[in-house]
């Protein structure tokens, strides 16, 4: 595929309403944003849910399809729900959105990691809006995502049985991609992979381009061949430099408020859109050519948004 798939992550679970008066948690926000972002270029919205009194990440099936029912309604962007929540979320807990709503795509961690969000910590002491922010980050010292090869056994078998979503596999390592090569190796996945490199996380690899970025790709190359469509995210401020990198190195990107609050160094963005303009910008000053929403769905042989269930 000649074109690029933008996704937007437009609020996540890292970040805390402190961090950035811009990070939307109050479901009309939400959705607009998403809205925004899907007119200004991306074919792919990634969502998670925040409570809307308070923007702690939430599990309600309820605030999921709230935001879709809108989303569907206005745009013709794909849906990718999360399958990773937030720390200290069971997998239960985090697999009813998807059993529920029946989306085109959601994700897939391909290993427990430690996802450190406390070293955010000392830059907004004594600033906190919501008493639930500084004990929710410094979860992320003592407790690891999970991602057990339980998890994701169970959801390449029966949840994809169950509501025929495909996933966007997440790597945030290199041992990741080992992990997705055994299961396709075991026959557990069939057709196009949509890999999500993640570069840049406390506990994940780093962003560097030559030493990581490049080295990852090799190692798709080698373990899983061409059959793959692979995107690139960069947290924080590897963000914008990691995404044009990987799109001149053939990758889809994602930008979004979940994976960086910044629009340039010390201008904090005021919604996700506004990446999404800046990455489409580069890609077309760069001769590179952006998807479709309709394109995205035929190149990661989606189900189409007749076929969820909100």
């Amino acid at each position: 595929m000649n074109k690029r798939i933008i996704t937007c992550a437009v609020t996540g679970a890292s970040f805390t309403p402190t961090m950035s008066p811009y990070l939307p948690y109050k479901p009309e926000d939400i959705i607009k944003q998403s809205i925004d972002a899907a007119n200004a270029g991306a074919a792919v919205i990634h969502l998670h849910a925040r409570d809307p009194k308070t923007g702690e990440p939430s599990a309600d099936v309820g605030l999921f399809r709230e935001y879709l029912t809108e989303i569907k309604a206005k745009t013709d962007a794909v849906v990718s729900i999360t399958s990773g929540g937030a720390t200290g979320q069971s997998i239960e807990q985090r697999l009813s959105v998807i059993k529920a709503l029946q989306p085109e795509l959601c994700t897939c961690n391909m290993g427990t990691i430690n996802y450190g969000g406390f070293p955010m910590i000392p830059k907004y002491q004594g600033k906190w809006e919501f008493d639930w922010e500084e004990p929710f980050l410094e979860l992320t010292r003592s407790e690891p995502f999970a991602s057990r090869f339980a998890d994701i056994e169970y959801m390449l078998t029966s949840l994809h049985e169950e509501t025929g979503t495909r996933f966007e596999f997440e790597a945030y390592d290199v041992g990741h991609i080992y992990t997705l090569a055994y299961y396709k190796d075991m026959g557990y996945i069939k057709g196009t992979i949509f890999l999500q490199f993640v570069l840049g996380t406390m506990g994940g690899i780093g962003a560097e381009v030559i030493d990581n970025l490049v080295f990852m790709k090799r190692t798709v190359d080698r373990l899983l061949g061409e059959d793959v469509q692979w995107s690139v995210l960069g947290s924080g401020r590897y963000q914008l430099n990691t995404v044009t990198a990987g799109a001149l190195m053939g990758s889809h990107v994602r930008v979004g408020l979940e994976d960086s609050l910044y629009l340039a160094k010390g201008q904090l963005a005021e919604s996700s859109s506004q990446q999404v303009e800046k990455i489409k910008r580069i890609m077309t000053d760069l001769s590179i050519d952006s998807a479709t929403p309709a394109e995205a769905r035929e190149a990661l042989e989606l189900k189409g948004k007749a076929n969820v269930n909100y």
